[in-house]
């Protein structure tokens, strides 16, 4: 898929999604959200492809909601309103529950959506020209849609500032609030984005995606019978398929993976 809002790069054995609109910051309007709804739907259900990259063209990485955009929802009879409100939370939902692992690039500004794409991926390596925030209720509004997976990546209180005060976020702030995992010079953006993307690469794609499941499952739950149960069951599983089997005789064998890249 590349079209006037999105441009899918194909590295090996990573997909690089490329927001194409930098005239307007890569802002979101209805065909840009419909473009990356599909595309990571996509990519999600090819088995070629292991690591799902977002980036933006241009200066930003993505300042949120396209205004025009906006103001014609919020002009539109309710019904339309709402099932347009709908289509922007099942583009977050769809990044955020991708089996194949994710990864956000952000560099300049990620605000509102923008912000929310970055928390809704896996990891997020970010610029330190990077600026984050949740701008919305500065525009009347708020940060509906990206609030389940801002709130995941910051947290309940730290949410309750920025989501009221809407202040920028530089990248070291963004760093020390669990909101990016890394944050480098701009020239070293792309070395450590393939760095993770490469680091990705090692680990076997059926247990990527079940440790991602796993995650879901133990989060903000107590330890007690019910969760260790559940987790011996997913261990008991997972080590008896052709995977692990591979996995365990490469380490012992002390060869690669098949499913580690060839080297060039």
């Amino acid at each position: 898929m590349n079209d006037a809002t999105l441009r899918i790069e194909h590295r090996a054995q990573a997909a690089w999604v490329w927001m194409a609109r930098p005239q307007v910051h890569n802002a979101f309007d209805e065909a840009l959200i419909a473009a990356l709804t599909e595309a990571f739907t996509t990519l999600d259900r090819d088995p070629a492809v292991r690591v799902i990259v977002l980036a933006g063209d241009g200066r930003s990485f993505s300042a949120g909601a396209d205004l025009n955009w906006m103001r014609r929802q919020g002009e539109a009879p309710a019904e339309a309103n709402l099932a347009d409100a709908r289509k922007l939370a099942t583009l977050f939902r769809t990044v955020a529950t991708c089996a194949t692992p994710t990864l956000a690039r952000v560099h300049g500004a990620a605000l509102g959506g923008g912000m929310g794409l970055a928390a809704a991926c896996d990891i997020c390596i970010a610029s330190t020209q990077a600026v984050f925030a949740t701008t919305e209720v500065r525009l009347g509004i708020i940060p509906s849609a990206i609030g389940p997976y801002v709130v995941r990546a910051i947290g309940e209180r730290q949410a309750h500032r920025y989501f009221q005060t809407a202040e920028r976020i530089s990248g070291a702030r963004a760093l020390t609030l669990g909101l990016a995992h890394e944050v480098v010079e701009p020239e070293a953006l792309d070395a450590k984005v393939q760095e993770v993307v490469d680091a990705l690469l090692a680990g076997g794609p059926a247990a990527q995606a079940a440790a991602t499941d796993l995650i879901r499952a133990v989060a903000h739950r107590p330890v007690d019978d019910a969760v260790l149960e559940d987790t011996a069951r997913r261990i008991a599983l997972l080590r008896a398929t052709p995977e692990a089997k591979e996995g365990l005789g490469a380490f012992l064998d002390k060869r690669p993976p098949t499913w580690t890249p060839a080297k060039a």
